[in-house]
């Protein structure tokens, strides 16, 4: 399973996203154009010091972004994506994930591209919220959406009963951009 923002815009929702993908393992893939750049001191302090732990790929547009993520499974990537949108499809809770499933999560502002939407009815996915509220925080429907998707592919969980034990690299403390891989050409940021 990996996790996918498209043209995100806020850093600290970015941020929040990167320290997720440390807690659960899972890699993070930033679509550009981004609203921030990898250096941002909010995006650095949303991640905190877990930026190592991160297996980000930033990627210059969705279709370099689809050249890299067919490579990641032997099952088609339309098969495999769940476009998150505050506008129609299937509930989150009613939706059956699998455990290279892909979960796409599109702006805070503009949401998932139009075009990117059309024709892919049975991947959309929402989470139920109460009429009159527009949607919810980007980093909320990321973290929620994360860990039901695990729990109903039948992923294992992190194994931790609330201790922390610090990572051996500690003492290195990486910014986003000393992490970001560019799948393009397979190098640093």
């Amino acid at each position: 399973m990996e996790i996918c923002l498209i043209h995100p815009e806020i850093p600290h929702n970015s941020g929040c996203a990167a320290r997720l993908a440390a807690a659960t393992g899972l890699s993070l893939h930033l679509v550009e154009p981004l609203g921030f750049s990898l250096a941002d001191r909010y995006l650095k302090r949303a991640g905190l010091d877990y930026w190592s732990q991160v297996d980000l790929f930033v990627h210059s547009d969705w279709e370099s972004a689809c050249d890299v993520l067919r490579a990641s499974s032997s099952r088609a990537l339309d098969d495999r994506l769940k476009l998150f949108s505050a506008r129609g499809g299937r509930s989150l809770f009613e939706t059956k994930f699998a455990p290279d499933d892909l979960l796409c999560f599109g702006s805070e502002t503009q949401g998932l591209p139009q075009a990117l939407l059309e024709g892919r009815d049975q991947q959309r996915v929402y989470v139920p919220i109460r009429q009159g509220v527009r949607s919810l925080n980007l980093a909320n429907v990321v973290c929620l959406a994360t860990y039901t998707a695990l729990v109903s592919a039948g992923v294992p969980l992190p194994q931790n009963e609330g201790t922390y034990c610090p990572p051996a690299d500690e003492g290195f403390k990486p910014k986003p951009f000393h992490v970001a891989r560019r799948a393009e050409t397979g190098s640093q940021s």
